[in-house]
C-alpha cells in the first residue's frame, strides 16, 4: 500500500491523512463544494471533488468515492467512521473495484450490522447478551407476551442501525403496541428498514466499551472507555479507563469482546459495546465496525496509534503490539466540541469560525478539522473537534481539561464547552457516580449561566488585545489595565459574542 482515498472529511479524515504520512504513504482526499477549501484537502497529497454540499450527492455517493480512488491509482479505501464506514456493500465495491478496504470483511460488518443476528452470534459464542428477542417482532401479541415473559420495562430497538433511533422505552403493557408502530416508522426512516426487536431494559446501566484489534495471526483487546455521558444515546465525554472497572473485570469483559470479534472473522480496529449494570453483571450491546471518535482516549493510555495499526494490518502485516498483557497507563478523557446549544435542547448552530484560540499545555491534544474563518453548515455531523487530555489518575486529568476548557476560544456558532466546564466541576461526576441517564437527571448542566457567558467575553477580549499587542510589537493589556474595558466593549460591538 503506497497511496490511500480517505473517504471522509473533517476531523477523522484530517487524522487519517496524518496516519498515512507516518506510515509512509501518500493520502487522497476527497471534498464536496462546500469543503473545497477545508483543512483535510490541504493536507492531502492529492485531492478530488466528488459532488455538492448534501452528503447524498458527494461523501454517501460510493461509486464516486470508488471511482475517485481508481482515478488516482490509490491502494486503498480508508472510510473514517460515519458516512460509509459501516456499510457492508461499501465495502464490497471497494474490493470488486481490486482496491483494499481499510477495516473488517464485508462479512463481518454485515454479521454486526443487523442487531438480532449479532445478538444470534454473540449468544452462540457464548457473550453475555441482554436478555430479549433473537429475531424481529412485527406482531403485537407475540411482543406482549415476551413482554410479560422479560417483565417491564423493556426496550424497543431497531434491528438495523443504532444512535437512540428506533428506540423506545416501554414501562407498561398500554404503551407497547404505540412503541413498536412508532419505533419501526423511525427506523424505516433513518435506515431504509422498519425491523425492530425487544430486550429487557436494564435500569441505570454503565455504557462501557472495548476496544479490539486484530491482524490475521491474533486477536486482542486494549481495555475499556466509559461512555456514560450521553444525550439522546449520542456520547458527549468518554474517558480511559472506567472509574467502575477493576482489573479482573476488565480482563472478562475483554475477553469477551475478543469472542465476539473472533465469532464474525474480524479484522482491523473495532469496538464491543456493553452495558454494565450495578452489580457487574455486562451485557453486549453492540459492536462498532471501525474506528470510534473517541480511539484517542485510548491511544493515550495504552501508546498506541490506532489508525496506522489499522492500515498496517490492512495492509496486511502484523500489528506492532506485544503479546505480554498491557495495562492501562494514567488517565485520559475527551470532550466533544460540538456545535449546539445545550441550553437550547442541544439544537444545532451554524455560522462562521471567528474567533479561534487552541488550548495547549502537557497533556493536552486537540483534534479538529475546523480552522479561523471556516462555515459551520447544517450539511454535516456538528463534531467541530475533541478535546483530549492525559494525566497520572482521573481527578488530575479532569483538572487538566478545566484548565484546557477555560483556555479554548471558539466564537461564532454556539458550542458545548459551557457544558463540558460545567460538567468537570460537579460533583458526582468527578465521584465517578454516572451512568447512560445521568444526564437526564441533571438538565442544570446544560443550562449557561451569567458568570460564563461573563467569562467567555474576558476569553475574547484577551485574545483581542493579545493579537493586537503582537502586531504593534508592544506588550499586551495585563493587570487590569483599563483598556481591556475597551476590549471587551469592541468584542461585543463586533458582534464576537
Amino acid at each position: 500500500m503506497k497511496r490511500v482515498l480517505v473517504a471522509n472529511r473533517g476531523e477523522i479524515a484530517l487524522r487519517v491523512i496524518r496516519a498515512c504520512h507516518e506510515e509512509g504513504m501518500e493520502a487522497v482526499a476527497v471534498y464536496s463544494a462546500a469543503d473545497r477549501g477545508a483543512a483535510h484537502v490541504r493536507a492531502a497529497d492529492r485531492a478530488v471533488e466528488i459532488g455538492p454540499a448534501a452528503p447524498g450527492e458527494s461523501y454517501l455517493r460510493a461509486d464516486r468515492l470508488v471511482q475517485a480512488a481508481l482515478e488516482t491509482d490509490s491502494d486503498a479505501v480508508h472510510p473514517g467512521y460515519g458516512f460509509l464506514a459501516e456499510r457492508a456493500s461499501f465495502a464490497d465495491a471497494v474490493e470488486e473495484a481490486g482496491l483494499v478496504f481499510v477495516g473488517p470483511p464485508a462479512s463481518a460488518i454485515r454479521a454486526m450490522g443487523d442487531k438480532t443476528e449479532a445478538r444470534r452470534r454473540m449468544r452462540d459464542a457464548g457473550v453475555p447478551v441482554v436478555p430479549g428477542a433473537h429475531e424481529p417482532i412485527t406482531d403485537v401479541g407475540v411482543a406482549s407476551k415476551l413482554a410479560e415473559e422479560l417483565g417491564y420495562p423493556v426496550l424497543v430497538k431497531a434491528a438495523a442501525g443504532g444512535g437512540g433511533k428506533g428506540m423506545r422505552v416501554v414501562r407498561k403493557q398500554a404503551e407497547l403496541s404505540g412503541a413498536l408502530e412508532t419505533a419501526a416508522s423511525e427506523a424505516r426512516k433513518a435506515f431504509g428498514d422498519p425491523s425492530v426487536y425487544l430486550e429487557k431494559l436494564i435500569e441505570r446501566p454503565r455504557h462501557v466499551e472495548i476496544q479490539v484489534l486484530a491482524d490475521r495471526e491474533r486477536t486482542i483487546h486494549l481495555g475499556e472507555r466509559e461512555c456514560s455521558v450521553q444525550r439522546r444515546h449520542q456520547k458527549l465525554v468518554e474517558e480511559a479507563p472506567s472509574p467502575a472497572v477493576s482489573p479482573d473485570l476488565r480482563e472478562w469483559m475483554g475477553t469477551a469482546a475478543v469472542a465476539a470479534a473472533e465469532a464474525v472473522g474480524y479484522l482491523g480496529a473495532g469496538t464491543c459495546e456493553f452495558l454494565l449494570a450495578a452489580d457487574r453483571s455486562f451485557y453486549f450491546l453492540e459492536m462498532n465496525t471501525r474506528i470510534q471518535v473517541e480511539h484517542p482516549v485510548t491511544e493515550l493510555v495504552y501508546g498506541i496509534d490506532l489508525v496506522r495499526e489499522q492500515l498496517r494490518i490492512a495492509a496486511g502485516q502484523p500489528m506492532r503490539i506485544p503479546t505480554r498483557w498491557l495495562d492501562p497507563r494514567g488517565w485520559a478523557l475527551e470532550c466533544r466540541i460540538t456545535s449546539e446549544d445545550p441550553a437550547n435542547g442541544f439544537l444545532p448552530s451554524t455560522g462562521r469560525i471567528e474567533q479561534l484560540r487552541i488550548p495547549g499545555g502537557p497533556g493536552v491534544r486537540w483534534d479538529s478539522g475546523i480552522e479561523l474563518g471556516d462555515e459551520v453548515t447544517l450539511f454535516y455531523d456538528s463534531l467541530l473537534a475533541k478535546l483530549i487530555v492525559w494525566a497520572p489518575d482521573r481527578l488530575q486529568a479532569i483538572d487538566r481539561m478545566a484548565r484546557a476548557l477555560d483556555e479554548l476560544v471558539i466564537d461564532g456558532v454556539i458550542t458545548t464547552q459551557g457544558f463540558h466546564r460545567r460538567l468537570m466541576a460537579d460533583r458526582e461526576f468527578r465521584e465517578g457516580d454516572i451512568d447512560i441517564q445521568f444526564l437526564d437527571r441533571r438538565g442544570d448542566l446544560a443550562a449557561a449561566s451569567l458568570s460564563e457567558v461573563e467569562a467567555v467575553d474576558l476569553a475574547i477580549a484577551a485574545a483581542l488585545a493579545e493579537d493586537e499587542a503582537r502586531s504593534m510589537r508592544r506588550p499586551s493589556v495585563a493587570n487590569g489595565d483599563a483598556g481591556a474595558g475597551n476590549w471587551l466593549s469592541r468584542a461585543r460591538l463586533e458582534g464576537l459574542r
